[in-house]
């Protein structure tokens, strides 16, 4: 561990400390991207349990991965920068390495679940890329031993009624993006909130629950929003900096604290006081560096603040379209960050909540500042091709990454999204299984 990441925390400095020591220079920039599937019994599609995954995890030691344990438990594999976890309900997640462009973002999802296919196949295990598990009762649902899941799944629905099923039967696309100062961490972090209904919306793919349709175009989104310490922080439509997050972020309670190896249970006391040194169960004990980005990873919003910026809004998504989200973000983050947060800048806080509550039902329907999100869609779409060319990162046949906006356009042009057309099969077919190995064709040979 980071001997820094050890220190005891005597004082806010350390905290805005911490975020200062995050920013990079324009050319450390990058782009990480976390993926998340559910894996399923090829034959009864019940969700896979510890034994499926301890099997897969041990099976793909013979490809360089390591395993990872938790005191006598396989939670997880370690390959160089790579990290593969699970969630609370066995939903699988590829944590990428960061990358200087999304054609490398690309090729290293596609790599690692190329690998997956011929084991899937072996031990019976199928899978499909839905940001909602359309088939599996909560109840139904097998739990990871992981010891602060088991505290979570206690606490988290006092807070949110549909935090359980946010944590066991919701999978999403987390885009992780780099900030050069104070100022452009304040921008990035005001687009990621003021276009997360646009980014609900235009990603949606979570139309089903229980083999039914739920009313939804995004159930996901739905579900964060009703979440115990989700949705967007009301601190977004204030002036923003470090100091700010970190004194909004240190007033969640504690959701779990490990020390020397254990796990404490909260009692509904603050981060800031443990700060302050006075946690009942610690006898005054100070936190460290460590302890506080522990406690930024269990704050739940759409956007959130770590030594990264991390863009949580995204349902997830197949091959054909895993690079859709990371392609469009990173031209308006990285190649046109001005351009898009002078269109957003003087949104009310109003206009952004009603559309954002709106946007999981109505879709590219749905209003914001009097004009439909499929609107808002086309205009934001002009502007990370522009800063996709600006950028112009090319592959080995000389294409730039605009070439990964390809579903995005064509969800634009249909004014149909991922989830209306999987709607449009189900009431064909009247059953979900065209959901299965629906992502496995798909191949990318883009470098």
């Amino acid at each position: 561990m980071n001997k820094s990441l050890t220190d005891l925390v005597q004082n806010k400095n350390q905290l805005i400390e911490y975020f200062e020591n995050g920013i990079k220079s324009k050319n450390q920039l990058r782009v990480g991207v976390e993926h998340e599937k559910f894996l399923f019994n090829k034959k009864s599609l019940k969700r896979v349990d510890y034994s499926d995954i301890k099997r897969l995890f041990e099976i793909l030691t013979v490809r360089g991965w390591q395993l990872q344990f938790e005191k006598d438990k396989l939670v997880g594999l370690k390959r160089n920068n790579q990290k593969i976890t699970t969630e609370p309900g066995f939903q699988y997640e590829l944590s990428g390495a960061p990358f200087k462009n999304i054609h490398l973002v690309c090729s290293e999802n596609n790599s690692h679940f190329n690998e997956l296919k011929e084991i899937f196949e072996t031990i019976k295990i199928t899978t499909s890329s839905i940001a909602y598990d359309p088939f599996n009762k909560l109840a139904d649902i097998p739990k990871s031993p992981k010891e602060r899941y088991e505290i979570m799944t206690t606490e988290m629905p006092k807070g949110g009624k549909l935090s359980l099923d946010m944590m066991y039967k919701t999978a999403g696309i987390q885009i992780n993006y780099d900030y050069t100062s104070e100022e452009d961490f304040e921008k990035k972090f005001k687009i990621g909130n003021y276009l997360a209904p646009l980014t609900i919306a235009l990603f949606a793919n979570s139309p089903f629950n229980e083999n039914k349709l739920s009313g939804f175009l995004s159930y996901r989104g739905k579900v964060w929003q009703e979440t115990n310490r989700g949705g967007i922080m009301p601190i977004t439509f204030e002036k923003i900096n470090f100091e700010k997050y970190i004194d909004y972020a240190i007033n969640y309670p504690i959701l779990f604290l490990k020390k020397k190896g254990k796990y404490f249970s909260p009692n509904g006391q603050t981060f800031k006081d443990f700060l302050d040194g006075s946690l009942n169960f610690l006898k005054g004990e100070k936190p460290s560096l460590k302890d506080f980005e522990n406690h930024l990873g269990t704050i739940f919003t759409e956007i959130r603040l770590k030594q990264v910026i991390e863009f949580r809004s995204l349902d997830t998504c197949n091959f054909g379209c895993i690079c859709n989200g990371p392609s469009f973000f990173t031209g308006l983050i990285y190649g046109s960050l001005d351009e898009t947060y002078e269109i957003i800048k003087n949104w009310k806080k109003e206009e952004v909540m009603d559309a954002y509550l709106n946007a999981p039902k109505q879709g590219l329907n749905t209003l914001l500042k009097n004009k439909k999100l499929i609107d808002w869609a086309k205009i934001f779409l002009d502007i990370s091709k522009k800063g996709l060319d600006k950028r112009n990162e090319l592959n080995k046949s000389g294409e730039n990454e605009t070439i990964y906006l390809k579903h995005v356009e064509e969800i634009i042009k249909n004014k149909k999204t991922r989830a209306e057309i999987l709607i449009e099969q189900f009431n064909k077919t009247k059953n979900l299984n065209f959901l299965i190995n629906h992502d496995e064709n798909f191949s990318y040979s883009g470098l």
